[in-house]
């Protein structure tokens, strides 16, 4: 990301298994988290999985990229909200999350400010950091509303 210097930062967690295809996720001053196998590989419903994880985290990355770049811009925006889906698939033989499309809707009050917000929004996309750490394309689909 712009502006951040060269540095090397670290994120831990740990994951400890509660029998089944369960287990708690957890990380020092933040909340525990149950994690599981998803129900399509003969895990649980209504529990997050690896595989949500992974796009909540693009997700979530697109959304703070944008945030960043919103303070920097001085984009005066009201409201950010964004859907995100990825595909899991075979590719050559193995299953991966090979696309996630994020879908965010940001709703500005100026007009004017409309073809700024597509480019903020453009700049997220290409520089949210764990897009650019996973395989999987992603793709960012926006819309804005005036307001």
């Amino acid at each position: 990301m712009a502006g951040v210097k060269s540095k090397q930062f670290f994120y831990r967690n740990t994951v400890k298994w509660n029998g089944e295809r369960k287990g708690t996720l957890s990380s020092l001053e933040k909340p525990d988290m149950e994690i599981a196998t998803p129900p399509e590989f003969k895990g649980h419903r209504g529990v997050w999985t690896p595989e949500d994880l992974l796009v909540a985290s693009v997700n979530s990355c697109i959304m703070t990229t944008f945030l960043y770049y919103v303070r920097k811009e001085h984009l005066d925006f009201t409201g950010y909200e964004s859907n995100a889906e990825g595909v899991l698939e075979k590719v050559d033989n193995a299953f991966m999350i090979s696309h996630i499309s994020v879908k965010p809707i940001v709703t500005i009050r100026d007009r004017e400010d409309t073809d700024r917000t597509k480019r903020i929004i453009e700049m997220s996309g290409r520089n949210c950091l764990i897009s650019e750490s996973v395989k999987s394309k992603v793709e960012v689909i926006a819309e804005i509303k005036i307001g």
